[in-house]
């Protein structure tokens, strides 16, 4: 039946949906990360590698760089099928993890943190980019198992 709902679509529309299915499902692995029990010895100690991170970069002058840097190469790991999406979604439960525990250190609520992060234009194209590369590892996947 639903495979039924799913031939009617040409295949740009499926591609399309694909992308929309994955981008909900990065943004429940990144929410679930924030439902992880972690004290706030782990956050702080988290927060503040983030931190030692970030003000490295910054007196480097290479902040900018490293994080489009960093976020390039994960978006070309998601490309690969099978284990991209299992390193995306692992990517993306961390990303959780740290927004909660930015969110525990800082003493705001956690879903005011993530729905703050998503106000952003930023975060949305991020996320976007990232469900395009997984989507389209899937399609990869598929056309590689396809017998023709």
């Amino acid at each position: 039946m639903i495979w039924d709902f799913w031939k009617k679509y040409s295949y740009k529309r499926k591609r399309i949906l694909s992308v929309i299915i994955i981008l909900i499902i990065a943004l429940i692995v990144t929410a679930s990360g924030l439902l992880v029990s972690i004290n706030l010895e782990e956050a702080e100690s988290i927060n503040n590698n983030l931190n030692q991170t970030i003000n490295y970069l910054t007196e480097e002058g290479g902040i900018v760089q490293f994080i489009f840097g960093n976020n390039f190469m994960i978006c070309l790991i998601m490309f690969i099928p099978i284990i991209g999406p299992i390193i995306g979604f692992y990517a993306l439960f961390n990303t959780g993890i740290v927004i909660n525990a930015i969110a525990i250190v800082e003493g705001y609520p956690t879903s005011l943190v993530f729905t703050a992060l998503f106000l952003t234009p930023v975060a949305w194209i991020e996320y976007i980019a990232y469900s395009i590369a997984i989507s389209e590892s899937v399609w990869l996947f598929r056309r590689f198992t396809q017998k023709r």
